[in-house]
């Protein structure tokens, strides 16, 4: 390299390292146009690149850099960050695997590897790299709070615990070791400790918006928290999120006034990561297959790294599609401003994987949440929510939602069977009741534990069979009968079943339930569905909130509002009366699954139009206020 160019690069390098940060951009590309082979030059313009965060600048030279240099691992490591933050994923993968290449013991390369590997393939492709990063880096708390959440998400047990502990004691203030023990605790449905531990993260770091919405939904588990308690917790948050987003922009309203009433077609677009072999897709494809066309453009916007062919059904539906699995607040907040729905629904709420941070920072006219959660966001720019009178009745339920609710349709819910579900049957088993329940066993609160042993109790002969993730597990399993063992319930009469992957699997082990007892205070939905579906009758307890009144919406859509009971003492006498019939014997589950056909929930074209009708209302009512 001549002269002039070394002393350009010492002098851009000074500026640099004293963040005059335009002055060294301006020397080193006096230095790339003397020397146009100098990795210096180009190395360093890309890493000051990608300190400014003007990625699309960074990553072009550093890929030059990297050309001129093979072998620099530091170079191949800063351009996998570029590459990722511009949602390159398969180039930011390579990049990254050329840097681990070129130093096995880069930590850092492998941290990133570890990352990408979670955003491409799932967080148990993640897990390998996350080990090699605390082998390298036994002392660094990161390393292993990013292990921890990996093996949580991915298997769960001990294991992850004993990563966060690892972490936290080396860095007791570790947001990510923090929060990941808390979801640890609550997958091993620990659910008091983990809304504790949700709490302590919060406090360390008051915008971790992944612990507050974890902690809300950990507190839905809970029979000791109340409904004034649940809205106090949901507001905080609601502030939180507001104060941290600033003011709020409008994304262009006047596209969504100016078009509305005109016959244009309102873009509604959908955000959720369970766009997948999940739940929440059961109830929305119904409703997407159904969406008139000539009235909405609908665009869906996938949220998690899982792709298969649930996803592509769904995708076929779409005027758009997006995946944003990996991708920053601030790429998916530009994406959505910049496709400019009229409409932006979210499904997620305070599950996992939840961007309601953005909504805060309005990204559509109207915004809206329905499905997936069975509160209020607590956040003032969520319009509306999209419920039914039975699960939020009129009157009392405003007083606890930030939102408008909109009820819809006599139940807020249109069910898509499985087409492999197996024919509705009973098992041929040896005498006895077995009564089941297959909510997640973070569910089964004390409330519910109490009612299950006093249904034992009130029909001998009679046993129980519970079926959650985790209950496979010797440990989960061993507390969960200790919590039972201490509501009267003799382990003896109980079967621990965990999680089947395959569906029709788990679906024909309603085969072996005469009676599902539904969980208090947070019924289930898809559980209660699909044990409908299967033929077995359902017993739910009516509560004063959503939570708690999705079983009265579903058994009233069907025609049996006299499985609900609105008392502890009448719960029991349904569930032992339901027993002591023996429905399932006499033709009960071909009577329900006929019953549930010609319900509205399935019928999925009137439960579309109802839908459609109420977004077009929507946007109506928002036109009409602006």
């Amino acid at each position: 390299m001549a002269a002039k160019a070394i002393e350009l690069l010492r002098e851009a390098h000074a500026h640099h390292r004293a963040a005059r940060w335009a002055e060294a951009a301006a020397l080193y590309a006096r230095v790339r146009a003397l020397a146009p082979k100098s990795f210096e030059a180009f190395h360093l313009s890309g890493f000051l690149a990608l300190q400014q965060k003007r990625f699309a600048e960074a990553a072009p030279l550093l890929e030059r850099a990297r050309k001129l240099n093979p072998r620099s691992a530091i170079c191949a490591l800063r351009l996998a960050h570029a590459r990722k933050a511009l949602g390159q994923m398969e180039e930011a993968w390579a990049a990254a695997g050329a840097a681990v290449a070129a130093d096995p013991t880069n930590a850092d390369a492998h941290f990133c590897l570890g990352e990408l590997a979670a955003a491409r393939s799932g967080f148990v492709a993640a897990v390998p790299h996350f080990r090699k990063v605390v082998e390298l880096q036994p002392e660094a708390a990161d390393g292993w709070a990013n292990l921890g959440v990996a093996l949580a998400q991915s298997k769960g047990g001990d294991e992850a615990l004993t990563c966060f502990e690892r972490a936290l004691a080396l860095e007791p203030d570790n947001a990510q070791a923090l929060t990941g023990r808390a979801f640890a605790l609550q997958q091993e449905h620990r659910v008091a400790e983990a809304a504790e531990g949700f709490g302590r993260a919060i406090a360390k770091t008051p915008r971790n918006f992944q612990a507050w919405s974890a902690r809300l939904l950990t507190l839905q588990y809970s029979d000791k928290v109340d409904r004034a308690c649940l809205w106090a917790e949901h507001r905080a948050f609601g502030e939180a999120a507001r104060a941290s987003a600033g003011e709020a922009d409008r994304n262009n309203a006047e596209r969504a006034w100016c078009g509305a009433g005109e016959g244009r077609r309102l873009r509604v677009a959908f955000l959720s990561p369970d766009f997948r072999a999940h739940s929440v897709a059961s109830f929305v494809e119904p409703l997407f297959a159904h969406l008139d066309r000539g009235a909405f453009e609908v665009w869906l916007y996938h949220d998690h790294p899982t792709v298969d062919a649930t996803s592509e059904r769904l995708r076929a539906l779409a005027a758009g599609w997006r995946h944003f699995a990996g991708w920053s607040h601030d790429r998916v907040r530009q994406a959505i401003r910049g496709d400019a729905p009229d409409v932006l629904v979210d499904l997620a709420g305070h599950t996992g994987f939840n961007r309601l941070p953005l909504f805060a920072r309005r990204l559509a006219p109207v915004q809206a949440t329905y499905l997936g959660y069975p509160d209020t966001t607590g956040l003032a720019e969520m319009d509306f929510r999209f419920t039914d009178a039975l699960a939020d009745p009129e009157g009392e339920a405003e007083r606890f939602h930030t939102e408008r609710l909109v009820r819809f349709a006599s139940t807020a819910w249109a069910y898509g069977p499985p087409a492999d579900a197996p024919a509705p049957t009973r098992a041929a088993e040896e005498g006895g009741v077995t009564f089941g329940c297959f909510n997640n066993f973070s569910k089964v609160s004390d409330s519910t534990r109490r009612l299950g042993a006093r249904g034992l109790e009130a029909t001998p002969a009679s046993r129980l069979l519970l079926k959650s993730a985790g209950l496979d597990v010797p440990g989960v399993a061993a507390r969960c009968e200790a919590r039972l063992r201490a509501h009267g319930i003799d382990p003896a009469r109980v079967e621990l079943l965990g999680r089947v992957s395959a569906r029709a699997s788990h679906l024909g082990m309603y085969a072996r339930v005469d009676v599902a007892l539904d969980t208090f205070p947070y019924h289930g939905t898809t559980t209660t569905c699909e044990a409908l579906w299967m033929g077995v009758p359902v017993v739910t307890l009516a509560g004063d909130s959503h939570r708690a009144r999705v079983g009265v919406s579903l058994l009233s859509a069907i025609g049996r509002p006299d499985w609900v009971a609105h008392s502890e003492n009448e719960y029991v006498r349904i569930a032992s009366e339901l027993a002591a019939r023996g429905e399932r014997a006499s033709g009960e589950g071909e009577r329900l699954r006929d019953a549930m056909r010609g319900s509205a929930l399935l019928d999925h074209a009137g439960q579309a139009a109802k839908f459609a009708a109420a977004l077009q209302r929507c946007v109506a009512e928002k036109a009409a206020a602006a």
